[in-house]
């Protein structure tokens, strides 16, 4: 136990008064951002390095401030917290983004899970539980909760009434059909898989709206869901090959 203790302290290690956490956050009401700033402000190893009030300020000043941590409504007046999410995480893959809602939404949270967020809480939650949460993400941790996430997909395929036909469904992708699903269910964004595959965004987004068809599906979500329950029913893909030839690239 003792051990598991050193090794939780250590991961946290990386951020002190001398290194702080840094935090972004993004909410439409100022009264809020003030409040999880003042909140924040208060604590010595945790400093917060912006803020933003709609979509478009959070996506021009966020990537410039190097935030560790992205505090982020999930609705907005000009769009979604989990768009920024997943926008921020393609610039920056190590950014924790933490999303803060005022409503139990399941799709919001599967929403969430498949934009790569770290965490996902209600606006309700006590000041010491919020400073929490982001070092809980800061240090590498998830305040997702596994079983939740897999309720949510299971009730997203509707309760298995589907099964059968999934294997037929996914054997009809063409190869390159079944890179793509298999790297939407690892949670990339359009972009990330273009650069993995070496194709334009266009592409990619003409390949998903094929394959969308032929898995009978409307939602990218839809998909993604799939693709993580039968990852076993896509044994050596080139998708496979080609995260193998990313990793190789990537170490160069």
């Amino acid at each position: 136990m003792e051990q598991e203790t050193n090794q939780a302290t250590d991961q946290t290690a990386g951020f002190s008064t001398d290194r702080p956490v840094r935090v972004f956050l993004l909410d439409d009401h100022e009264v809020v951002r003030r409040g999880i700033r003042d909140l924040l402000d208060a604590e010595d190893d945790i400093v917060v390095a912006g803020e933003a009030g709609t979509i478009g300020h959070a996506l021009a000043r966020g990537p410039a401030l190097r935030p560790d941590v992205a505090v982020l409504d999930v609705r907005l007046p000009d769009g979604d917290g989990i768009t920024v999410c997943r926008e921020l995480r393609s610039r920056m893959p190590g950014l924790a983004c933490l999303m803060l809602t005022s409503f139990d939404d399941d799709d919001a949270l599967l929403d969430a899970v498949m934009a790569g967020a770290a965490g996902y809480v209600l606006k309700q939650i006590k000041g010491s539980d919020l400073v929490a949460a982001i070092r809980t993400v800061a240090s590498g941790q998830s305040m997702l909760d596994p079983a939740t996430t897999t309720r949510l997909m299971n009730n997203l395929r509707g309760g298995g009434a589907n099964d059968a036909p999934e294997d037929e469904r996914l054997a009809g992708l063409s190869p390159r059909e079944r890179d793509i699903i298999a790297l939407i269910g690892d949670g990339l964004t359009n972009r990330q898989i273009g650069k993995t595959l070496f194709l334009s965004e266009k592409t990619v987004k003409n390949h998903i709206s094929r394959l969308l068809a032929k898995l009978g599906v409307e939602r990218r979500i839809q998909a993604a869901v799939i693709a993580t329950q039968a990852a076993t029913a896509l044994p050596g893909t080139a998708a496979d090959e080609h995260g193998q030839h990313g990793d190789q690239h990537g170490r160069r």
